[in-house]
């Protein structure tokens, strides 16, 4: 029987709240499968600032080669020391690192919260290496410049490679969905960089004879997400307009609370809530956790593509099903209206897995 290496990597602000509430129902749902985890610890955030005087210490990466993916918790770097202020925050760098170039951000109404546009279900396929995030595009450096002190240059780095591969992830998710795929771009003003950013995903597209294909402006696309999110299956754009587009469709179907992402190249996924770490409500046990433990079920999901192992499908079906179920019986944290605690709402999935539900308890 196989065990899977899993990194756990808690974070700073609610991270170590959220990524505890998650691993609770991962190794409850694993257990109920027979599924064999090997949990590692690994230092980020200020945690790994206080034993290595590094956000993301070489230690982390180092150990998180031999993993098979990893559960990151969201950091607080505008908070960090000026010295680490310079560097690329923990999750750039180990999108940078390990060459994580999707980030897949799904964007779907849950039964049981209140969602703006009615029934939707998106997903946005956000190209994570290069583009207008600076930190992200360059091999050494981080893509800004201060010619003057009154003069900033920020670069944008578009390449086929980079877009090819992010338009295949794109097209070959649509083939399993409504098989539609929408591209966003700036083409008629930044011509040249997004301009081959849409034309490399139309010659993909080709390849894909039995997809619908139709393209955006990044400012007409906010439009449209607010005023017809329902019609969109897969959106695939640029890291900066992917980020935007991607906090934009979280609030419209529920909140960002409950939004999931991964990050993953060919061999390695991240599970990565889309929220940050909300200093202000840390240690209160009243954080939400579903969009960590969201983006954990598409991590799983994306092991099980990779190795076709029933169990890890069957252990995210069992986590989503509980999360959906608890959420629509009335048991929720505050910012959904409820007034479960973190640990309370946590325990609710754990029984709903186990057949135990409570319903109608907030």
């Amino acid at each position: 029987m196989t065990t899977y290496r899993i990194g756990v990597l808690n974070g700073d602000g609610i991270g170590p709240e959220i990524v505890s509430a998650t691993t609770r129902i991962l190794e409850s749902a694993s257990k109920k499968h027979g599924l064999s985890l090997d949990f590692i610890q690994l230092p980020m955030g200020w945690e790994g600032i206080e034993e290595h005087n590094d956000p993301i210490p070489q230690v982390t990466k180092d150990k998180l080669r031999e993993c098979h993916g990893w559960i990151l918790g969201p950091h607080d770097s505008v908070a960090y020391p000026e010295e680490h202020k310079q560097k690329r925050n923990p999750s750039g760098e180990l999108r940078h690192y390990f060459d994580l170039y999707a980030n897949v951000r799904p964007a779907k109404t849950m039964p049981g919260s209140k969602s703006v546009v009615g029934e939707a279900d998106l997903v946005i396929y956000r190209e994570n290496t290069e583009g207008f995030y600076t930190d992200r595009n360059m091999h050494v450096g981080i893509g800004e410049w201060m010619i003057t002190p009154d003069v900033a240059v920020s670069t944008g780095v578009f390449t086929r490679k980079a877009v090819e591969r992010i338009a295949h992830a794109a097209f070959q998710a649509a083939m399993t969905r409504r098989k539609k795929v929408t591209i966003v771009h700036k083409a008629n003003v930044l011509k040249l960089g997004t301009g081959l950013f849409l034309n490399v995903c139309r010659e993909v597209a080709e390849e894909y004879p039995e997809v619908m294909v139709d393209d955006y402006h990044i400012d007409a696309m906010t439009a449209h997400l607010v005023r017809r999110a329902s019609d969109f299956d897969i959106i695939v754009t640029e890291n900066m307009f992917g980020d935007i587009l991607s906090d934009l469709a979280g609030e419209l179907v529920g909140s960002l609370g409950l939004a999931p992402s991964i990050n993953s190249n060919d061999t390695q996924a991240m599970a990565q809530a889309a929220h940050g770490s909300a200093p202000d409500i840390a240690g209160k046990n009243i954080a939400n956790p579903i969009g960590m433990m969201l983006s954990t079920v598409m991590f799983f999901e994306w092991l099980y593509a990779q190795h076709q192992d029933d169990k890890l499908k069957q252990v995210a079906s069992t986590m989503e099903e509980a999360i959906f179920k608890t959420v629509e019986s009335g048991i929720k944290t505050g910012d959904l209206g409820g007034s479960a605690s973190t640990v309370a709402f946590t325990d609710s999935i754990i029984e709903s897995m186990n057949g135990n539900e409570k319903i109608g308890i907030s």
